[in-house]
């Protein structure tokens, strides 16, 4: 599971400096291509992201209360998600909006709720 959420991250950085410089490929911009896609985009790949992370922290790293560890992942993550978001004011090719940015941080409550309720002690 580490290996999915390194491999995960890396991903989903690689999407963003696309993005960034306005390079996206058409097969990543045609999966969205629909009313709000790009909200559902942000739901499922923070999601994802945050269960994976989250499930491999909680797999080896037993002693940890699973709680704070899902909470403490999620505001990384938010933190993290946020300035990624507010930084694409300073791109001509991003646009910085707040349902994008509520999108993710749904996906991440819900990954992460996941990911806890499947780590069972």
């Amino acid at each position: 599971m580490k290996y999915i959420s390194v491999l995960f991250f890396i991903f989903i950085v690689v999407i963003i400096v696309l993005a960034d410089n306005g390079r996206l490929p058409h097969f990543i911009t045609a999966i969205y291509d629909f009313p709000n896609g790009d909200k559902l985009g942000h739901f499922i790949l923070y999601g994802l992201l945050d269960f994976f992370i989250t499930l491999a922290f909680l797999s080896s790293h037993l002693s940890t209360p699973r709680g704070w560890a899902t909470l403490s992942i999620g505001l990384i993550l938010a933190l993290l998600i946020g300035l990624e978001e507010y930084s694409q004011k300073y791109y001509p090719t991003r646009t910085f909006d707040l349902i994008d940015l509520s999108a993710s941080y749904l996906g991440l409550l819900v990954g992460g709720w996941a990911a806890y309720k499947i780590k069972r002690p």
